[in-house]
């Protein structure tokens, strides 16, 4: 059995829908007081990202896990990309991360058993997508912050990992269609699409006592998806 998270303090970005509310509700089932946030904090800004550090602090006394979820995924051909599209989903998704690890630092420190998650994904560190270069690449780029932040924040008992999900149904993947959701369930091994409860699982874990020697490392939670070599 695993250490309690009864009264852990949790604060999870883009945690009031998809795989956010799922790890948001997985914490919550476990006893951990969380916050979780929505569009109600811009954390691609620096002030912004303060703003919640300092929610955190003033309704749950600080932070003992950052659980780095907010992101988008819309589409945007590399041909047509507009450099708009291309902030915008790089200052969200990778800028958006740096900065709420950054603000939450210090609560991160004083609790004494600090725990980033990073929310990256297998596309862009793992697999491609045609017509989302710019997402893969701040998915990439999350990790490469994942190991070095990992490296700074280890003198202080902070530990920083990241969970990479293959295809998980929320409302973004409902949105891509019937087609789309049969050709993703058919590429998993395990045979069908992640739920939201499966990483919002892997978190736990990353999250407890136990996991302390783990940092600076990835887990890939696909159902097998990146490992066929091939689909027959």
């Amino acid at each position: 059995m695993f250490t309690s998270l009864e009264g852990v303090r949790v604060v999870v970005t883009g945690g009031t829908r998809g795989i956010g509310r799922g790890i948001a509700e997985r914490f919550e089932a476990a006893g951990a007081a969380v916050l979780a946030t929505g569009r109600d904090f811009d954390i691609s800004t620096p002030a912004g990202a303060a703003a919640l550090a300092e929610a955190a602090r003033e309704r749950l006394g600080g932070v003992d896990v950052l659980c780095a979820n907010a992101g988008i995924f819309p589409p945007a051909p590399l041909a047509t990309m507009t450099e708009a599209e291309l902030d915008e989903t790089l200052d969200i998704n990778l800028k958006g991360t740096i900065l709420s690890v950054q603000a939450m630092l210090p609560l991160l420190q004083a609790s004494g058993r600090g725990r980033v998650i990073v929310t990256s994904s297998i596309t862009g560190p793992i697999t491609g997508l045609a017509g989302w270069a710019h997402y893969g690449a701040s998915k990439a780029g999350q990790l490469g912050f994942v190991r070095s932040a990992a490296l700074e924040l280890a003198a202080h008992g902070v530990t920083v990992n990241a969970i990479q999900p293959g295809n998980i149904l929320t409302e973004g993947l409902a949105d891509l269609g019937e087609e789309y959701l049969a050709s993703m369930t058919a590429s998993i091994p395990l045979g069908r699409l992640g739920a939201v409860e499966d990483i919002g699982n892997a978190a736990l874990f990353l999250a407890t006592l136990e996991a302390g020697f783990i940092t600076g490392q990835s887990l890939v939670v696909d159902g097998g998806q990146v490992l066929p070599e091939s689909l027959t």
